[in-house]
């Protein structure tokens, strides 16, 4: 990499103007950036020059980014807007369709793309959805009358290759997702007088009150109760944008009225586990979120899934875990610790759930296989496993829970592994 920025920046006027629309990039990009951190970012700049590329990136870095999330954003839309010179020519390539036979890697260029849509700011709106024209001339009409629509093209799409566009519209689809769930049938009984069993013990103190005659039996049946969701979600560094979605989701489940469950409870890990559940309670969606990502420190960092286990059936397993919970884990399975300590932290979580469904995006991978450590060790102790890396992956979630026997791709990863 140069050691100087390679482009020439002139007078301050210029260069105000510059910083001005990265910042405004950056804003369309998701980073929440107002006036006064552009004043700030302009004075910095100023004082701490621009010659050195390191230097004017930490700058920036500083002024415009307060959250670990925004960081892999900011990086490539700086990037994208100070380093490469043919910037502009380079986005709007990627903006268009690939009609060239080349299949695009949208899982690499995901954060390209969505940072080319912030510098572009709506520039490709202009561009013809039905053709597009080759550097011959010639026009290629796309016919798509035969085509899924936007929306069920959504639910199937990675979260990881989503743009801002449709990431924004893939939140608003799982705020309207359900996740209903059966009552269970207690121990406890209730007076019934079409219940099933008898209850001998009303009916002898009914038979004393009428002298000892036995005139009628009362009759008796189960109480039913809802179970608790327990949510424990990956936030490291491969699992950023799944974790969003799921939460986004998660929250959506927690303030759904007549949902079912009696409580909602979330968890997130990456190096340390942290419990989030409190937020989940916030009507907004947006504040709740910031509020669960300001506590959890360890977002987009390492992965510790046998320690952070090893916490949570330490310190709240038979808090939120005693009245038959379910218990849904999302992670890529991922993890450097000893798969031995994993293995028994797992089996311990499975003993004290009433369900434990494993959520991987690394399934929406034809022909994936249990090759990692961790996920050898922790696959035995699931009662299903199952994709998370989409709209539709989730929307299976309620027949997983509908159908006890439910194992997902369990047993087939079972067989690779033996």
């Amino acid at each position: 990499m140069p050691e100087y920025l390679p482009l020439d920046i002139p007078e301050d006027p210029k260069l105000t103007q510059n910083i001005t629309w990265f910042a405004r990039a950056l804003r369309k990009a998701g980073l929440p950036i107002g006036p006064g951190r552009l004043l700030d970012a302009i004075q910095a700049v100023e004082a701490a020059g621009f010659t050195s590329k390191q230097d004017f990136y930490w700058t920036l870095h500083a002024c415009f980014v307060s959250r670990p999330e925004h960081r892999t954003t900011f990086a490539q839309v700086f990037r994208l807007y100070w380093r490469d010179p043919r910037y502009l020519e380079h986005m709007m390539s990627m903006m268009l369709p690939a009609v060239r036979g080349v299949q695009e890697d949208r899982t690499a260029q995901a954060g390209e793309k969505r940072a080319a849509e912030a510098l572009l700011d709506g520039a490709n709106a202009e561009l013809p959805e039905a053709e597009t024209q080759e550097e011959d001339g010639t026009q290629i009409e796309i016919d798509a009358s035969m085509t899924m629509s936007s929306e069920e093209k959504l639910r199937t799409l990675d979260f990881e290759q989503m743009s801002t566009d449709e990431v924004a519209q893939a939140k608003r689809m799982l705020a309207r997702l359900k996740l209903p769930v059966q009552p269970i049938q207690s121990r406890r009984t209730k007076a019934d007088p079409l219940g099933s069993g008898v209850d001998w013990r009303a009916t002898m103190r009914k038979s004393m009150r009428q002298g000892g005659d036995l005139s009628e039996i009362a009759r008796k049946s189960r109480r039913t109760r809802w179970p608790n969701l327990v949510v424990i979600c990956d936030i490291s560094g491969s699992m950023s944008q799944y974790s969003r979605m799921v939460l986004h989701f998660l929250h959506a489940v927690a303030n759904q009225k007549g949902a079912g469950w009696a409580r909602v409870h979330g968890f997130t890990f990456g190096t340390r586990l942290t419990n989030i559940t409190r937020h989940l309670a916030t009507r907004d969606v947006d504040a709740a979120l910031a509020a669960a990502g300001a506590e959890a420190q360890d977002w987009e960092g390492g992965t510790r899934i046998g320690e952070c286990l090893h916490a949570f059936n330490r310190d709240w397993s038979r808090r939120v875990m005693g009245q038959g919970a379910v218990v849904l884990l999302i992670s890529d399975g991922l993890d450097r610790g000893a798969p031995e300590d994993l293995s028994k932290e797992m089996q311990r979580l499975h003993l004290s759930a009433r369900r434990l469904i494993w959520l991987n995006p690394l399934l929406r991978w034809e022909g994936f296989a249990a090759k990692a450590q961790g996920i050898r060790a922790m696959l035995p102790h699931v009662d299903s496993f199952r994709a998370g890396h989409s709209i539709a992956s989730i929307e299976a979630l309620a027949e997983a829970l509908s159908r006890p026997d439910d194992i997902g791709e369990k047993a087939r990863l079972l067989q690779g592994i033996q």
